[in-house]
């Protein structure tokens, strides 16, 4: 496990499909998330059974919290590459009790650190829509820093929304 404050990172569990198919259903919760297809439970259930080990390309953890253990969302570092050191974050808690009490703070710390130190990254980038001001200030608040404006990138609720680049380099992690 990968521990911060008041976070640790761990492997996911099959039984952790059900708290994964409840939050991609809650429409507060994928707001500002790319849409996916709907799934039954069971076919999330076997996705996470089946998904392939964590790799140096693609590593996903669960997000729990460490005084009550509870489950509260996940962080992925993917297309890592070696060659360039560089790799893009995603992340995003689902328990929205645990919203604005610092563990998307300390998640987006822990992955990052774990990022540079333990896979030898230099760069970490992630892409926000600009309308998720909570985000944006939870990456900015890690030294995460505007990069580029991709325009018209996202869309939800019949209106187009930019998406920001952010990047965050070695030696750069507040």
């Amino acid at each position: 496990m990968i521990t911060g404050d008041l976070i640790r990172l761990r492997a996911f569990e099959p039984a952790d499909a059900d708290a994964l198919w409840r939050w991609n259903h809650d429409p507060d919760v994928m707001r500002w998330m790319d849409q996916y297809y709907v799934n039954s439970l069971d076919q999330a259930r076997r996705g996470l059974a089946d998904r392939e080990r964590n790799s140096y390309g693609d590593v996903l953890y669960a997000v729990e919290v460490i005084a009550d253990g509870e489950l509260i969302g996940l962080v992925r570092l993917r297309d890592a590459e070696p060659e360039i050191g560089a790799a893009e974050l995603d992340i995003y808690l689902g328990e929205k009790d645990y919203w604005g009490r610092g563990y998307a703070t300390d998640a987006m710390r822990t992955i990052c650190r774990y990022g540079f130190d333990s896979m030898r990254l230099h760069r970490i980038g992630l892409t926000v829509v600009a309308a998720n001001e909570a985000a944006r200030r939870v990456y900015a608040k890690v030294g995460f820093v505007e990069e580029g404006r991709l325009r018209d990138a996202f869309r939800r609720d019949g209106r187009w929304y930019d998406k920001i680049s952010m990047g965050l380099l070695e030696g750069e992690l507040k």
